[in-house]
């Protein structure tokens, strides 16, 4: 089951009475506490609280490989159904923006052992593992309105959208490779296209197929 801002407040009424949950996230053992029937609106935290291995008392999960940083948005959504920076629509513009697009620059990118990777990239594969389709799109949908982002993060968060999305899910590859093809005289004079290019896997393999059907359309146009 997965939630949607229309939603989300009406449901969580009787969900504030079930027993709390304290979750352990990452190699520090940050702390998090949750509602249970809060936590079980993603079908693989239900299975978990469900199973026979899980006490009756003392409820706690571990989830030393996850960050800190994406389970706190994670929460946040499950709760409010958004997570910072929320999504504003502008009535001048006609457009969707995040609220302090710009200033919020910085805490839009996390720190992986591969490199900095946006936040949302990473919210979306987690959104995936926990079955959570309704956060995906907005993780997806917060991507194409991030300002500022360099370069070199835009490839590091490609090729970790590749590393943690199956082959059947297109979508946040499809926003990379178009992201990429339409900034490529900015990654060009940037430097880091070359070197990224040089190690070479699937996702500049798709890149190179998405580029030469870029250059028929245009040749037949």
């Amino acid at each position: 089951m997965s939630l949607t801002s229309h939603d989300h407040l009406e449901r969580l009424t009787d969900d504030y009475s079930s027993a709390i949950i304290t979750i352990s996230v990452g190699r520090e053992q940050r702390l998090f506490a949750a509602h249970e029937d809060v936590l079980s609106h993603s079908p693989w935290f239900q299975a978990l609280c469900n199973g026979q291995f899980f006490q009756t008392t003392n409820k706690r999960i571990d989830l030393p490989d996850e960050e800190p940083e994406v389970f706190s948005s994670i929460l946040e959504y499950l709760y409010k159904g958004d997570y910072y920076p929320r999504m504003e629509y502008n009535k001048k513009r006609n457009s969707w923006n995040l609220e302090d697009n710009g200033t919020a620059t910085h805490e839009a990118v996390i720190q992986s052992p591969t490199g900095p990777v946006l936040k949302d990239t990473v919210i979306y594969c987690q959104a995936d593992k926990y079955g959570l389709h309704e956060l995906k799109k907005l993780a997806l949908k917060k991507q194409g309105l991030q300002s500022g982002v360099q370069c070199s993060t835009v490839l590091t968060s490609a090729r970790y959208a590749y590393a943690n999305t199956p082959d059947t899910d297109s979508k946040l590859r499809a926003h990379y490779l178009a992201l990429i093809i339409r900034a490529r005289h900015t990654f060009k004079r940037s430097g880091t296209m070359q070197n990224e290019m040089e190690n070479g896997g699937k996702l500049f393999f798709d890149l190179f197929v998405a580029m030469v059907n870029h250059m028929d359309d245009l040749t037949a146009q």
